[in-house]
């Protein structure tokens, strides 16, 4: 199921392990079919227009329905899909997602009482959507009838953790060979490198005290409380994030809260006030001057042109 300006990388890692299984098997294991909202070629977000079999009110009674999501996916109309998707879930048929394809899913009620994921850069503003989810930033999860992942490459070890399941572990690690995939990632590991990686340091208390920062987001904690957590004093942590990372704690905290509140506001129409508290600002003046001296502009103009283009919808 291909909404408009879906990932491209989502779609090819989901399918593509589909073909491999069936040259492997020597026969049909799967048959994939490609629909879209009006029945009409589906366009990438990265422009590349691929063409469907109908639409999304004409498929059949499949066995499994993904939803492929991608850019903008929680603005569009899902009128249409939504409909055949309950369709579907009512005759016990599994459902599931590629990338932000969850969206579609969790505002159907289709992920009530299951586990699912979705992109990591998406959880925070699903989950405020969602709170009762029980959402998470794995790479995939299927639980019974529902089939989730965070997209990207994460979508060929679900369909990979699929054909293991189906017809056997033998046949998932031939087809991971014909992909020059050397290792099956499990379910429960998660989306993004670890904070080793991404910060591109190694010092253990420094990395313990970056990743309280991104657990406390609604209810900052202080400098004290941080240092105290790592067994440092206050003086001693500044000078730790200042040789590492080049700033002071607060300045590196300030922009991982600022870095949600971006993504909530792309994503997500909640009242910028109540971005703000949930991000740990105590007023909407407050958030509004550290955002225009983050970024560049106050939070109302990030979202000015989303809402225009909206209208024009």
């Amino acid at each position: 199921m291909l909404v408009e300006r879906f990932s491209m990388a989502a779609f090819a890692s989901a399918i593509e392990p589909l073909r491999l299984a069936n040259r492997e098997a020597g026969r049909e294991l799967y048959a994939p079919s490609l629909w879209s909202r009006d029945g009409g070629p589906c366009a990438a977000s990265n422009g590349v227009v691929v063409s469907v079999d109908g639409s999304f009110a004409d498929a059949p009674e499949l066995d499994v329905a993904l939803v492929c999501g991608g850019i903008d996916v929680e603005k569009a109309d899902h009128v249409a899909l939504t409909a055949t998707l309950r369709r579907l879930a009512s005759r016990r048929k599994a459902i599931g997602s590629l990338c932000t394809g969850a969206y579609v899913l969790a505002r159907a009620g289709l992920l009530d009482g299951y586990r699912a994921t979705i992109h990591w850069e998406n959880l925070a503003s699903l989950t405020s959507e969602h709170p009762d989810a029980a959402l998470d930033a794995e790479l995939f999860e299927i639980d019974r009838d529902r089939l989730t992942c965070g997209g990207g490459f994460a979508s060929a070890d679900m369909m990979l953790a699929v054909i293991a399941r189906d017809h056997g572990a033998a046949l998932a690690h031939e087809v991971a060979e014909q992909l020059l995939h050397p290792r099956i990632r499990e379910a429960g590991e998660r989306q993004r490198m670890d904070l080793r990686m991404r910060l591109g340091v190694a010092h253990p208390k420094l990395l313990k005290v970056v990743g309280l920062m991104e657990q406390a987001i609604e209810e900052p904690l202080s400098s004290q409380e941080l240092a105290a957590a790592v067994n440092l004093s206050t003086r001693q942590l500044e000078r730790l994030f200042f040789k590492y990372l080049g700033q002071s704690p607060a300045k590196h905290y300030l922009r991982i809260r600022l870095e949600r509140a971006r993504a909530l506001i792309r994503q997500t129409s909640m009242p910028l006030l109540t971005i703000a508290l949930e991000c740990g600002f105590s007023s909407a003046s407050h958030f509004s001057r550290a955002y225009l001296d983050g970024f560049g502009k106050p939070p109302s103009a990030e979202r000015k042109p989303m809402i225009e283009k909206a209208a024009a919808q």
